[in-house]
């Protein structure tokens, strides 16, 4: 490169001094895209600069003077300058660069450079971006394992997997989910290889994998598969025995329903109370047992005292076994508001609160007053009779000696709350049309719904009264009855108001204490049903139709055959479980329990797989139960929101009398804004849910679509109970 003129060159010169070789059009937008790499020249500041570095000589007047001689030239020749006269191109501008050669390959290697610098930091941002995501991913699966951690341990002491055979189950469970995955990937491999196709022999098997895989064939084919279908077969064979008692009740309920058959008492009262004979009423005792039911122990006690009943023939008994004290105070203060009002209504507290429900009905009838009545009514804390309850009960012990029980029926005001309560309305629903109407018509016995029901005290008295055995003392004063020839009768057309639980937790509990009960019980009054004088036909329906099909078959094939067998034949295909099974029968069975609940018929695939969801709860139950392990005696209490209706009982009571019932605490749980919790999750759940998606995977492979179907849509189901997506998470 050429050095600039000296300082005392004129600026006129200065421009012949730089002739070049090299030659541009004198264009403004030419000249800054030309020299943005070589800095030469900057025609819009008309600033003279040299490629690489100024003169540190070149003056201010200097500069000056160029700028001059720049702004004259173009006054004389305007857009169109000439530095060099003896060229023949006039409009262009010579400037004499050097070497052009050397100054590309200059720009090039700055290129080059520039462009490396900027790959090595765009490669140091990419892995500082990968960095912050490992972290963030790390964070947040930590954050998850310590969140699961505390909502499966946020559980109370009773809550808590804290028992010996349930910690056992669990374990089962989890190995079978490690043997599944473990075969899932093995399953995979052999896919991928096309073994599934042409399976592998011992004698051509080519590496090791193919030998084991190729070992692993003749193992299930041989060992595995027979006893797993002998399994299966017998699982069918009990699915078909209670297929055929749920169709033959169905059939039973249609036949009532056509024949229009329902108990008729000899006499009614009438509702008009101008003439009333006060000895035509028996007398009745009421009783209401609780235990910190403070959302619900207001309506349930309005809904009694106010029944159409003369006042001197009935007495209230309000068995409180809550250990809060301020509960008590609340349940002491609505007692005796309605006392001054005129009501019989007793306060019980016990202080040694052994037996639960039991321990607390029995304490009650040991009252030196029970004596003087005829009849006891019982109604759980969440339940509101109709006013004129007792009205269409009574009459029909009057003339029939022999009947001990009357049960009404249920109807449930958050039956349409969430999906859960939905679902309970179907089961429950099908339990009173049919299970209870049947057998009350044609066997005269049915387990006593443990409320909402009148007895006659003298069959109370003749059975032995309440026992703390169990913790389902209603069947078990129910099957002592029977035992002693006492029949039962079931109204469908009364109904006493009542509210389900509306979470997935306590729905659990409930379910536990009603199928592990039964089974105590069945081992302990097995041998009093054999040496009973019932006819044969009676003990086996006892027997074989109310203990074992329903109470022990139903759930141990449920989970059995939908929970193991079927995800098992997915790995093992040698043992086959037909499509009927898994899919047409469950279906058919499902359209029959939802008949008397027309209104749920949307919820029929989602009652189907939910019931097999629950078929865990009420397996692990059912064993517990029957072998006395682990919380097979424990006894929870259902949580209650006080959702149920209070308008007909208030504008009732305020009819007959002067001063308005007042609401309190019990309505707090009505009107404010219930706090929500976190979800809980459950662990069997969660486990077998990843067994069946992985059976479902397996499934896929082998183009099996029903089953596929299946096992994809009932391991969903029970990810979204394990993780407490259905119903309320209330606190």
């Amino acid at each position: 490169m050429r050095q600039l003129p000296d300082s005392k060159t004129s600026a006129k010169s200065a421009p012949e001094s730089l002739l070049t070789k090299f030659s541009i059009p004198i264009n403004n937008g030419a000249l800054r895209k030309t020299f943005t790499d070589l800095r030469v020249l900057n025609l819009v500041n008309y600033t003279y600069i040299d490629s690489v570095s100024i003169d540190p000589y070149m003056s201010r007047q200097q500069h000056y003077e160029f700028q001059e001689w720049w702004n004259k030239q173009r006054e004389n020749h305007g857009n169109e300058l000439l530095f060099n006269d003896k060229s023949e191109t006039p409009n262009f501008l010579a400037v004499e660069l050097g070497s052009a050669v050397g100054n590309h390959d200059l720009t090039v290697d700055k290129e080059r450079t520039r462009s490396a610098r900027q790959i090595k930091h765009v490669w140091l941002l990419k892995l500082i971006q990968v960095a912050s995501s490992l972290a963030y991913v790390t964070t947040g699966f930590v954050s998850i394992v310590k969140t699961v951690n505390r909502r499966i341990g946020a559980d109370s002491p009773s809550e808590r997997l804290s028992y010996r055979f349930e910690r056992r189950f669990y374990r089962v469970i989890k190995v079978f989910l490690v043997i599944f995955v473990l075969l899932l990937v093995f399953e995979l491999l052999a896919y991928f290889r096309g073994w599934h196709f042409s399976p592998p022999t011992v004698r051509r098997a080519a590496d090791l994998v193919e030998y084991v895989y190729a070992h692993w064939l003749g193992i299930r084919a041989n060992y595995l598969a027979p006893p797993l279908q002998s399994l299966t077969n017998v699982c069918i064979l009990l699915f078909l025995v209670q297929s055929v008692d749920r169709l033959l009740l169905v059939l039973g309920c249609f036949w009532i329903k056509f024949k229009r058959i329902k108990p008729v008492a000899e006499f009614e009262y009438s509702s008009d109370s101008g003439d009333v004979n006060v000895e035509d009423y028996p007398m009745v005792l009421v009783q209401i047992p609780m235990c910190n039911e403070r959302e619900v122990y207001q309506q349930s006690i309005s809904a009694v005292c106010i029944q159409d009943w003369p006042r001197e023939r009935m007495l209230v008994q309000i068995l409180d076994d809550s250990d809060d004290t301020t509960v008590q105070a609340l349940i002491k203060a609505e007692v005796s508001r309605w006392q001054h009002r005129g009501v019989h209504i007793v306060y019980r507290h016990r202080l040694v609160r052994t037996g639960y429900k039991a321990g607390n009905l029995k304490s009650a009838m040991s009252c030196d007053y029970v004596k003087d009545y005829e009849f006891v009514a019982i109604f759980d804390a969440d339940f509101q009779p109709a006013p004129d309850f007792l009205k269409k009960t009574i009459p029909h012990f009057k003339g029939n000696d022999e009947l001990a029980l009357v049960q009404t029926r249920w109807c449930f005001v958050n039956k349409d709350e969430n999906l859960l309560t939905r679902l309970q309305n179907i089961n429950l629903t099908f339990h009173f049309e049919v299970e209870q109407q049947v057998n009350g018509v044609f066997i005269n016995f049915f387990g006593f719904n443990g409320t909402a029901g009148v007895w006659r005290i003298k069959a109370l008295e003749d059975c032995g009264g309440w026992l703390e055995r169990t913790t389902v003392e209603d069947m078990d004063i129910a099957v002592r009855a029977h035992l002693g020839g006492w029949k039962f009768i079931y109204l469908n057309d009364v109904k006493c108001m009542c509210e389900l639980p509306e979470s997935y937790a306590a729905y659990k509990k409930q379910q536990h204490r009603w199928h592990s009960g039964p089974m105590q019980l069945f081992r302990l009054c097995f041998m009093d049903i054999i040496r009973s004088k019932m006819s044969f036909l009676k003990k086996a329906n006892l027997i074989f139709l109310f203990f074992l099909l329903r109470k022990l078959i139903l759930p141990f094939y449920s989970f059995t055959l939908f929970c193991i067998i079927l995800p098992l034949t997915m790995f093992l295909p040698e043992a086959q479980l037909p499509a009927w099974v898994v899919c047409y029968v469950p279906g058919i069975m499902s359209v029959l329990n939802i008949l008397p609940a027309p209104r749920s018929f949307p919820f029929i695939v989602p009652y189907l797989l939910f019931e097999n969801t629950m078929s865990v709860t009420k397996f692990n139950a059912m064993i517990s139960g029957l072998f006395k392990l682990g919380s097979s005696y424990e006894w929870v209490v259902t949580k209650k929101l006080g959702r149920s209706s209070e308008s007909d009982l208030l504008a009732f009571a305020e009819t007959e009398e002067e001063t308005p019932i007042h609401r309190s605490s019990s309505e707090s749980a009505l009107s404010d804004p219930r706090k929500k919790r976190k979800n809980r999750l459950f662990r069997k759940e969660l486990a077998l849910a990843f067994i069946l998606l992985t059976a479902s995977l397996r499934s896929l492979l082998s183009a099996q679509g029903i089953h596929f179907y299946f096992l994809l849509f009932q391991g969903v189901t029970f990810l979204v109970v394990g993780l407490d997506l259905i119903g309320e998470q209330v606190s």
